[in-house]
């Protein structure tokens, strides 16, 4: 979930090629991983305002169609959901690529009533591998923001490193301040 309550700034994040391999992604018992099917934008829509990523499930959707509707066969491969026990997709997150190519971690959310099982750590384990096994060899970017704090102690902790850049300082002393 997002934490409002912090000054906003976006940054970039990134795990360099060559880092040690994460260990295998653990689930829940009964919960598992699914590759996307068609039909199933409605799920990302729903999991990503859920968040506060969007205001609207519309901008949700509107989102979808405009940056992964025209790759359908890449999102079968690449866009991730977990299913709980009873089916229902709790957490999504895409191995996508950023505009100039690059391996992309993008949209990792998990619904808020399921936070809190390590969820987010396997999708994004697993998003990973998915993506060095895409892109072997290359660096993986993915971009946040101070809102989502929470989410970047995870990546640090998967090998994710903050690109220094004007306001690395400042994200640096808001991301320390929001560890007390």
């Amino acid at each position: 979930m997002l934490d409002k309550s912090v000054p906003f700034i976006p940054f970039t994040m990134f795990r360099p090629a060559e880092s040690p391999p994460l260990p295998a992604p653990k689930l829940p018992e009964g919960y598992r991983f699914t590759f996307y099917q068609p039909g199933d934008e409605t799920d990302w829509y729903q999991i990503e305002q859920a968040v506060l990523e969007f205001d609207s499930v519309e901008q949700a959707a509107d989102y979808f169609k405009k940056t992964f509707a025209p790759y359908p066969q890449e999102l079968q491969q690449r866009m991730l959901f977990i299913e709980n026990p009873t089916g229902k997709k709790v957490a999504t997150c895409t191995a996508w690529w950023t505009s100039d190519s690059k391996p992309r971690l993008h949209w990792l959310a998990v619904l808020p009533e399921e936070q809190g099982k390590g969820l987010a750590k396997a999708l994004t384990i697993k998003i990973t591998a998915l993506m060095e096994n895409l892109n072997p060899h290359q660096t993986i970017y993915l971009t946040t923001q101070t809102w989502s704090h929470l989410a970047v102690r995870l990546y640090q902790k998967l090998g994710y490193q903050i690109l220094q850049d004007e306001h690395y300082s400042t994200i640096l002393e808001l991301l320390e301040g929001k560890k007390k």
